[in-house]
């Protein structure tokens, strides 16, 4: 082998002629391209058709298994030798990955970047140039707005996957490098609602040669992976725009479980899309992610606050927390931080601000400590998994 990799550039997106538009744009302006698509419309029956395709057209057609009702064990199994074998032939200069409508980029570029086929490590053949999302921003607005399920739409990736249109097309949209839009879009608030969701991604639109460029200048995977992590992740900071604002509400002390829970019901539905981490005075150890998209919400626990951790388990945990930790500490609570972005069109800031500050504890029920604390109705039980 002379060293030489082959580029392979990752392309998601709900929008299906959007996402497609991008790839034949892709592939018109290299030397040489192939692509290599995943239908998962038949993944409910185990079946994935695997399709490449170059400017000749269509080949290596074939049905496979969907192993453990698993799309990244799909892409694990038959997407990683295939890219490997077009590395090697020598006969293509570009690789397109067009993702699955309802695919998430992230997992797919994790197992791309960190892939290996019988043994040898998948970087030895192919870099990872660009990942790319193709979204419609006419169409965003509602579409963020309505709870509406993949599987509604035949667009989900597995049998089980029962996450809803308005969650993937955010997490597609926040992880991806490169946002394509089409030449004619011109929604003012759905262009602005795209900015304010990835403010520091590049967006191009479609037919007028900036795709290609964008899409071939690198991609720093453990960058993304930083940025959608909520434990790490920059939020989307303070803009208003075209009718579209975003809040960045920020505090030090606890939630009260209790209040927040029952304030879901209006927090939750007032953006188009909320994101961020938390912490509730029941469990003050655990930072608590919030991912909510088109009126659902979902909460996870995403590990400890470093305050919580005895020193010597600080280097377990990466240079970069370590030091925001630091420069942000708190003599009382330590590096732990409430910290929601909510951002959509016609946005109450007020009105979400008042509201989120009266779920705070008040400074009587402050002055009980963690032990008062930890003795509170534990109210989100039913978003969380059971207390270990």
């Amino acid at each position: 082998m002379d060293g030489t990799r082959l580029p392979v550039v990752v392309v998601a997106g709900l929008h299906a002629e959007q996402r497609r538009a991008a790839v034949e744009e892709l592939a018109a302006a290299a030397v040489d391209a192939v692509v290599l698509h995943h239908d998962l419309r038949d993944a409910a029956l185990g079946t994935v058709r695997r399709e490449l395709r170059d400017a000749a057209g269509a080949f290596d057609v074939a049905d496979v298994p969907l192993a453990n009702d698993c799309p990244c064990c799909a892409l694990r199994e038959d997407l990683l030798p295939r890219l490997l074998e077009i590395a090697d032939g020598g006969r293509y200069g570009l690789a397109i990955v067009e993702l699955w409508g309802g695919s998430d980029p992230h997992p797919a570029v994790e197992v791309i970047a960190g892939g290996e086929v019988d043994g040898r490590p998948l970087d030895d053949a192919v870099e990872l140039a660009g990942v790319v999302t193709a979204v419609d921003p006419d169409r965003l607005v509602g579409e963020l707005s309505v709870p509406d399920d993949l599987v509604e739409h035949g667009e989900q990736t597995a049998s089980r996957d029962d996450r809803t249109r308005a969650e993937a097309l955010a997490h597609q949209i926040e992880y991806a490098g490169t946002l394509a839009v089409p030449r004619a879009a011109a929604h003012a608030p759905g262009l602005a609602l795209l900015r304010q969701l990835h403010a520091t991604a590049r967006t191009v639109r479609l037919g007028t040669g900036a795709l290609t460029r964008a899409a071939l200048g690198g991609f720093d995977v453990a960058a993304a992976r930083d940025r959608v992590n909520p434990a790490l992740a920059l939020l989307p900071q303070e803009r208003d725009e075209a009718g579209v604002a975003t809040l960045l509400w920020e505090r030090r002390r606890p939630l009260h479980p209790e209040r927040l829970h029952r304030a879901l019901e209006l927090l939750v539905p007032a953006a188009q899309r909320s994101r961020g981490r938390f912490w509730l005075a029941n469990r003050p150890d655990l930072i608590l992610a919030w991912d909510a998209a088109g009126a659902n919400l979902a909460v996870e626990e995403c590990g400890p606050w470093l305050t919580s951790l005895p020193d010597a388990a600080w280097e377990l945990y990466p240079p970069a927390r370590r030091a925001a930790a630091a420069l942000d500490w708190h003599p009382r609570h330590g590096d732990r931080v409430q910290q929601l972005s909510f951002t959509a069109e016609g946005l109450d800031v007020d009105g979400i601000t008042d509201l989120l500050d009266s779920c705070l504890l008040t400074d009587a029920e402050l002055a009980a400590g963690e032990p008062g604390w930890k003795a509170l109705p534990d109210a989100f039980q039913d978003l969380l998994d059971p207390v270990h």
